[in-house]
């Protein structure tokens, strides 16, 4: 049975073509800054996102760790979203490694953050309290794209307000797919951003995380303090690039299959939110153990949850999507 696999997109295999870019990959020691490949892969997103500079990193949530860890010293804070990544799904790093102080506030049902909200959450400038340094927002956040006019608000606000803003890019280039512009129009108005690679753009491994010259000297430090550092890092850095160049508008697809996913279960009178770009959430409650067993039986992967999410990617076809929805089908009728 070939297994349908919604987790997330972080499940995807890498293609073949992205397997030849890696095996023809020239490799140095990147600790040393040796690496052409990874030296090439990160020009290349600092050129395209706008910034001075570039770090190439494992994964997202060391990206994001880095990245706080440059903004903020201990005993600062950063204001997040209560259902961030940063905060919520990154084992509290920034607190634990960085002894940086989260702000949490709930998120707007559109993903952004109440600007007043977060001035209100800003500290006075006084002894008792952290400093606050840093406004963190997400893009996609829960598969919702952040509007433009929103980010340029946010920057401003920033300015005002003496903070710096990073953006948790995990899935940019969805955001960018969906609203019809090239990313760096929505990384202009950041000081830092983190985009992942081994999600919706398909490699296996790795994150780049954004910023001047010194923000990223700074960043690198802190990198191999936490043990980041890799040597002859071309082999997943050319995944990285050969994502940029073939994989970045076949985003779409996910988006139109998750349109279609959550439009044939509306059919069916099940309860699902709008969507957006690649991730379907449908209200199952108490069901959702329930159908994860019936799901799984019938080849289709699932976390068990009563808001579940689903997650469209590389990996899924149009065809796959259909055995989705019937499989919906049998439940409610089970």
């Amino acid at each position: 049975m070939s297994i349908i696999d919604l987790r997330s997109d972080t499940v995807t295999q890498p293609t073949p073509g992205m397997l030849a870019a890696m095996h023809a990959a020239p490799t140095g020691d990147d600790v040393y800054g040796e690496d052409p490949t990874v030296n090439r892969l990160e020009a290349e997103v600092a050129t395209r996102l706008g910034f001075q500079a570039a770090l190439f990193v494992p994964s997202g949530t060391m990206s994001n760790l880095l990245a706080l860890m440059a903004h903020c010293e201990r005993g600062e804070e950063y204001i997040v979203g209560q259902q961030a990544h940063t905060y919520k799904y990154e084992g509290g790093g920034a607190a634990v490694l960085g002894s940086i102080q989260p702000q949490p506030l709930e998120f707007q049902p559109d993903g952004t953050l109440d600007l007043g909200q977060v001035k209100a959450a800003i500290k006075p400038d006084d002894f008792h309290f952290a400093r606050t340094r840093l406004l963190a927002l997400e893009n996609t956040m829960q598969g919702k794209v952040l509007p433009l006019s929103y980010l340029a608000q946010a920057r401003d606000f920033t300015r005002v307000h003496g903070l710096q803003l990073h953006l948790d890019g995990a899935r940019l280039y969805n955001a960018a797919v969906k609203l019809g512009v090239p990313a760096g129009e929505i990384t202009q108005y950041f000081d830092s951003v983190s985009v992942c690679l081994s999600k919706g753009l398909g490699a296996p491994v790795g994150s780049v995380l954004c910023g001047t010259q010194a923000y990223i000297a700074k960043a690198r430090r802190l990198r191999k303090m936490v043990g980041g550092g890799m040597r002859q890092a071309g082999i997943l850095a050319a995944a990285g690039l050969y994502a940029l160049d073939h994989q970045v508008q076949r985003l779409a697809q996910d988006h139109a299959h998750a349109a279609r996913l959550a439009e044939g279960l509306q059919a069916q009178g099940y309860t699902v939110e709008p969507v957006q770009t690649n991730m379907v959430y449908v209200h199952l409650d108490a069901r959702a153990g329930a159908f994860k067993e019936f799901a799984a039986a019938r080849g289709v992967t699932v976390t068990a949850a009563p808001r579940l999410r689903m997650v469209t990617h590389l990996g899924v076809d149009a065809q796959q999507i259909e055995q989705v929805v019937g499989v919906f089908a049998d439940f409610a009728r089970s």
